[in-house]
């Protein structure tokens, strides 16, 4: 007993540093993300089909390399080398990229990366689970997800520096490609010095009871979830369409980074309070908050009239992502055996990864065949649906009373 205060401040400090990864490989996301396209077409000269097609490699790579991430972490509970894995991966093919011309090459480092991305996502989220208590968890995800926020607020800033500085150089995209790979240097330190496998966890006789019921199997509870989850995303789409609606109003190319960089700090800023309004009203609530953030924000894009409003709603839409993306990770972790995390995190991630695309596909499609408003109306709408879901889905949790609903 005496050893439980310690044991508390070890498991803080594990997701800590677990943020921190995120925070450092966020950076080298954001500034490798913006110029990529251009050096590919720019540079390499290469067709815009060849760039979706790149693009195209990385996200299904990753939605796939989720899935095995996942139950590699379940089956060997080594998250720490999986994460290594993916981290060193990404280090070794984003700046390797400045030594191959060929199509060839491109997408075969572009998969890569994608697999690398894929691959450290499913077991750091079981890090992150597995170093917090139940009651906490929700801030511990916070946390997490406020670090990997705050690294897409210094990314951009980073990059704009870097292209100040090498303005005049004939191989400024090769230098900050090379430059990229930094923070993930950083990254693989933080793993084999400061990252802790997360300790076995001290559940209750009731809980022992009732995981052994589920030790073979994903329960009932994550499915409808995932399930529900898939609804909402099907009206989610890329936040690409954000920054169209944007530019239809009269949004310049300038202002467009830092109304994304407004976005992002609003989301970090948020995230740790709504994750630990989480551990104290349930975690179904504080999702529904989200869910209904997000509705309103897609209504308030689809009945904007002017670009001043655009800076609202932009801030608005950060306390959906605040209220959602931390939050709905710590659910999971509250309902699946610990035995089962790595695979329920995988699953999670691919299948949002994918209801995205055709989510996007039919947003294009509803906006040139009805208009600008109508794929925003439609968001709101599957949000709803999706938000009245969760708040049937509250009553069968906490009938089971495993759950912080």
């Amino acid at each position: 007993m005496d050893n439980q205060p310690e044991q508390k401040i070890e498991r803080s400090k594990n997701v800590f540093y677990v943020g921190l990864l995120s925070f450092f490989g966020g950076i080298s996301q954001d500034i490798f993300s913006p110029i990529l396209p251009i050096y590919l077409t720019s540079v390499l000269g290469f067709d815009k089909v060849v760039v979706g097609v790149a693009e195209g490699v990385v996200t299904a790579s990753v939605s796939i390399f989720r899935i095995v991430a996942g139950w590699f972490s379940d089956k060997f509970k080594k998250q720490k080398h999986i994460v290594f894995a993916g981290y060193f991966l990404s280090m070794v093919s984003r700046p390797l990229l400045i030594f191959f011309t060929s199509i060839g090459g491109v997408v075969a480092l572009r998969l890569l990366d994608g697999i690398g991305k894929g691959v450290k996502d499913p077991p750091k989220d079981v890090l992150v689970a597995g170093s917090s208590e139940k009651k906490s968890r929700g801030r511990s995800f916070g946390i997490a997800r406020m670090l990997d926020t705050l690294g897409s607020v210094v990314g951009p800033l980073i990059l704009f520096f870097l292209l100040w500085i090498f303005k005049d150089s004939n191989y400024i995209y090769h230098q900050i490609l090379l430059f990229c790979a930094v923070p993930l240097v950083i990254t693989l330190a933080l793993i084999v010095f400061k990252i802790k496998e997360a300790p076995k966890e001290h559940l209750t006789k009731e809980e022992i009871a009732s995981q052994k019921l589920e030790k073979g199997r994903m329960p009932k509870s994550f499915y409808v979830f995932l399930a529900i989850v898939v609804i909402f995303t099907l009206g989610n789409s890329s936040d690409a369409f954000l920054i169209l609606r944007a530019r239809s109003l009269g949004f310049t190319l300038l202002q467009i980074p830092l109304v994304i960089a407004l976005f992002n700090l609003v989301y970090a800023l948020l995230a740790v309070p709504f994750g630990s309004l989480s551990d104290k009203i349930g975690r179904v609530p504080t999702l529904v908050i989200g869910w209904s953030a997000f509705a309103l924000a897609y209504l308030g894009f689809a009945l904007a009239t002017n670009a001043i409003s655009i800076w609202f709603l932009y801030a608005f839409y950060g306390v959906y992502y605040a209220t959602s993306e931390g939050v709905s990770r710590a659910l999971l972790a509250d309902i699946v055996h610990q035995d089962h995390r790595g695979r329920a995190f995988g699953i999670y991630g691919m299948a949002v990864g994918l209801a995205t695309l055709p989510a996007s596909f039919f947003a294009g499609f509803l906006w040139d065949r009805f208009g600008a408003q109508v794929p925003f109306y439609f968001g709101a709408f599957m949000a709803s649906i999706a938000a009245i879901a969760l708040l049937f889905f509250a009553i069968s949790l906490k009938k089971s009373e495993k759950v912080v609903v």
